[in-house]
């Protein structure tokens, strides 16, 4: 995974995690989610976010951090 800027990573898994506890996935899926949406918001620049649920859920759910667009 390239790292195009680390702004925005720790707010980025807090809205994952949040999102998660909100929705009633459980703690291991929350923080799963968390991890992945920090993650991912480091390819791109700046300090918002633009990937998709369904770009984080596949990476949260083991698959590729691979990013398409």
């Amino acid at each position: 995974m390239e790292i195009l800027d680390r702004v925005g990573g720790g707010d980025s898994f807090a809205s994952g995690l949040i999102y998660g506890l909100l929705t009633e996935q459980g703690l291991q899926r929350a923080v799963e989610l968390g991890a992945a949406h920090g993650a991912l918001a480091m390819t791109t620049p700046g300090d918002t976010s633009m990937v998709t649920y369904a770009e984080v859920n596949r990476l949260a759910s083991g698959g590729s951090a691979r990013v398409d667009r």
